[in-house]
């Protein structure tokens, strides 16, 4: 699709709004790791970095990360023959606002060059933090 950064400059950039924004140490690690399955599987990369993270983060943020590429897709779809209005077959869940603010204040805006983006040094010590804890029962 032409973008103007990489996916690791894209993902400091989500989890550097996330963070500016006031979001829990948690969703700023999945902002971080949101694309994190792009690599190995583009077309279900939501569903791959949710089941890595799944032992790690609550059921909201395993729900938003498991959905957010439908979510995207509002931005892009249309321009690639799919329906933009995907994500509207998910309206009424619990999670289905937080994921539309997730798509559209950090994942969508985060294609900046000039964004002053916070360094990887910035979250380590969160990442670390969300990873020592003891895994959930979806190991």
């Amino acid at each position: 699709l032409g973008y103007k950064i990489d996916r690791y400059r894209h993902s400091l950039q989500t989890a550097t709004r996330a963070l500016r924004d006031g979001a829990d140490e948690e969703t700023v690690v999945v902002a971080l790791l949101h694309d994190i399955g792009d690599p190995i599987a583009p077309e279900n990369h939501s569903e791959v970095a949710a089941a890595i993270l799944r032992p790690f983060i609550s059921e909201d943020n395993y729900w938003l990360l498991k959905h957010h590429g439908v979510f995207q897709g509002y931005y892009y779809f249309d321009k690639i023959g799919r329906d933009r209005d995907a994500r509207e077959r998910f309206r009424g869940h619990p999670c289905y606002e937080k994921t539309v603010m997730f798509c559209e204040r950090w994942d969508q805006t985060s294609f900046n060059p000039d964004y002053d983006t916070l360094p990887l040094e910035t979250f380590e010590p969160m990442v670390r933090r969300i990873f020592a804890r003891e895994p959930r029962g979806h190991v």
